[in-house]
């Protein structure tokens, strides 16, 4: 039948095979923690310890208890011995959450190895809920009811165990183990694949910005964003040498095209897990930063975690159990360029190496911006209990990769005392916001399928307290620049861009007739060009009017990311964000806020130049026409490719932009 406990703070229930905690963390916010083990574990992973403020309230008996933290509280019961511990949760006394036993409740907990298990927790589902959040991925779904998500992270998916529910609450699974998530009309279902114990907050709010601010209370906030990073980013696969990168950087200038940003790419190293510039293609990295930012430009340098035997890093850092090693088998776990493995960025003493190495040939020579490609790690079969990491097997670690990658940039730059650092990453995990990641989808196609998907991914994302995130303007997989199709897709990308926290261009377009091989000997050879200038000449025309209103958008663009870094609130929102009470906006999936005072509506379908847009109650001006327009209402918009759609409230002085 089991026991329950009440204790000052806490509440524990017990019976065979089964210790269950309840307890506050920080306000309006619940701890639930349960293990087959006899004792809990105090591992917090990326959690942040409470902030003060919880207001304890428990009450109850050994059959039957509940405890309240001002809007949360749950009721455990001991009951039947096939029925005991049954967990019900409530927001200001309405119920939200009410776990579920499918079959008898050892069932929930599978033997794996150790004091590890296959973790399940079970809820009911909710009818008539919405659910968003849980990472990104490519699919064509930001209401995640209904559907099921696994937990891992792999190119073009970031698993992040976090969801907003239209109820009014969040959910954080806090175990990095991969796993799945099932948010379907039967149960809501959280899975650990190899865990020590399960872990969850759930927490509430009156609107959705109260219930992210919980949650940044929880895992942290964004830090400042620096200001020239709201401006237009150049980049493409790749440019070969300094040269190449130098043309394009003066080309810019000479057009007179505000340019905050160009980026170099990978393998413009000696070798894979050597982190240094190839002084064949780029000999005089100095004077060529010094350049860039006499321009104004910041240069981004690519830096990839793999690592082989021909590096002159290797034998040091496996001697050193800097790598991620296999449980069976040699180091290869990822065959690019011969066989990779890893470097171990959950080890602390990797992260202080690795960094020294940085800031030697890179940082010194006037690189303080990085890309952390390969972020997931990219593991080639996905056998994750074969992977050994200093925080522990794979199969219950591996999803904190990311976080301690970006943690490993982010605190090396700190204590050089630069205080407005930026991350380009392409995977996350809670509390990456912390250390300035700024999170892509990875590499899509150049399609406007991933497009319209885009929008929804980056939707998510702010709903999972990643608040700096962006795409592959144009895709990044097989863009093809001499094609109408592509030449329709870059300039409804770049619509998409202007109103994305960052505003990036890359890919690697398609080689064009006669494309000049300028270093044919190169190991990784670029595609084809992919500059604003490269798309025709009306395009040409179009885009640079789109790069030319990003940067007059820079000052509201700084002014809410200044909002984000207090309070968590994203730059690219839902709908229903600031319209919690329009049952409507719940729905939209399409068309999202930008900031406080921009409704942006993206064209996502090719030879599309009509759409309808939902403007709620309000006044709003429309940028095109600046005719008002009375809010409450669907209504059909026409945009020729020249046009984007959108909307600014009545009273907004960043209408001046536009």
């Amino acid at each position: 039948m089991g026991r329950i406990t009440i204790c000052e703070d806490k509440l524990i229930f017990e019976r065979r095979d089964e210790l269950t905690v309840i307890e506050p963390y920080g306000p309006d916010c619940l701890r639930c923690r349960s293990t087959r083990n006899s004792r809990i574990s105090d591992e917090a992973w990326t959690l942040l310890p409470p902030v003060d403020g919880a207001e304890c309230v428990i009450e109850g008996d050994e059959k039957i208890a509940t405890i309240k933290n001002g809007m949360m509280s749950a009721k455990i019961e001991s009951g039947a011995p096939w029925y005991g511990g049954i967990i019900t949760y409530y927001r200001n006394n309405k119920m939200i959450l009410h776990t579920k036993f499918e079959g008898d409740y050892t069932g929930r907990n599978v033997h794996t190895e150790g004091d590890h298990y296959q973790i399940k927790v079970i809820f009911d589902s909710n009818k008539g809920e919405h659910i968003y959040g849980l990472g990104q991925e490519q699919e064509d779904q930001f209401d995640r009811k209904g559907s099921t998500v696994n937990l891992q992270h792999y190119n073009t998916k970031s698993a992040v165990p976090v969801v907003y529910s239209s109820l009014g609450y969040g959910f954080m699974w806090n175990n990095p183990a991969p796993g799945r998530c099932e948010t379907t009309n039967n149960h809501t279902m959280w899975v650990a694949d190899s865990a020590y114990q399960a872990d969850y907050l759930v927490y509430a709010g009156n609107t959705p910005a109260d219930v992210m601010k919980i949650y940044c209370d929880l895992t942290g906030y964004a830090p400042k964003f620096p200001e020239w990073a709201a401006g237009f980013w150049q980049s493409k696969l790749r440019y070969e040498s300094q040269d190449d990168l130098l043309e394009v950087a003066r080309e810019y200038k000479k057009r007179g095209i505000p340019l905050a940003a160009i980026v170099i790419d990978y393998f413009h190293w000696t070798e894979q897990g050597e982190w240094k510039f190839d002084p064949k293609y780029w000999a005089e990295p100095e004077k060529m930063c010094e350049e860039l930012k006499e321009m104004g430009i910041e240069p981004v340098v690519s830096i990839w975690p793999t690592i082989n035997p021909a590096s002159e890093n290797y034998a040091y850092m496996n001697d050193a159990n800097m790598l991620i090693r296999s449980e069976n088998g040699q180091f290869g776990l990822f065959d690019f360029y011969g066989q990779q493995t890893f470097i171990d960025v959950t080890n602390p003493n990797t992260r202080k190496h690795v960094w020294n190495i940085v800031k030697e040939n890179y940082y010194k020579k006037g690189i303080k911006t990085f890309w952390l490609d390969e972020a997931e790690p990219e593991v080639h079969p996905q056998q994750y209990s074969n992977l050994k990491l200093y925080a522990g097997n794979g199969a219950q670690s591996a999803m904190l990769y990311p976080y301690s990658y970006s943690q490993m940039f982010y605190e090396g730059l700190k204590e050089e005392g630069e205080e407005e650092n930026i991350l380009l990453t392409r995977a996350a995990y809670p509390g990456i916001q912390k250390f300035g990641a700024l999170v892509w989808n990875g590499d899509i196609m150049s399609t406007f399928d991933a497009l319209r998907m885009s929008v929804k991914t980056g939707l998510s994302m702010a709903m999972c307290g990643i608040p700096w995130w962006n795409s592959d303007i144009g895709g990044f997989f097989n863009g093809n620049i001499e094609s109408d199709y592509f030449k329709e897709l870059i300039v409804r990308w770049m619509q998409f861009g202007v109103f994305s926290p960052v505003m990036r261009l890359h890919g690697v377009r398609v080689r064009m007739t006669g494309q000049v091989d300028r270093h044919p000997e190169v190991k990784e050879k670029s595609g084809g060009d992919n500059e604003i200038w490269s798309f025709g000449e009306r395009n040409y025309e179009i885009i640079k009017n789109l790069v030319e209103l990003r940067e007059r958008l820079k000052p509201y663009i700084c002014r809410n990311m200044d909002i984000t870094s207090k309070t968590g609130a994203p730059i690219m929102r839902p709908m229903f964000w600031d319209y919690y009470e329009d049952e409507n906006c719940y729905t939209l999936e399409d068309q999202y806020m930008f900031g406080e005072d921009i409704l942006f509506a993206p064209i996502v379908d090719e030879g599309c130049t009509d759409r309808s847009v939902y403007l709620p109650a309000g006044r709003w001006i429309d940028v095109n026409t600046k005719e008002v327009l009375n809010g409450g209402c669907k209504i059909e918009y026409h945009a020729e490719i020249d046009k984007f759609i959108a909307f600014v409230k009545e009273g907004s002085e960043v209408i001046e932009a536009f």
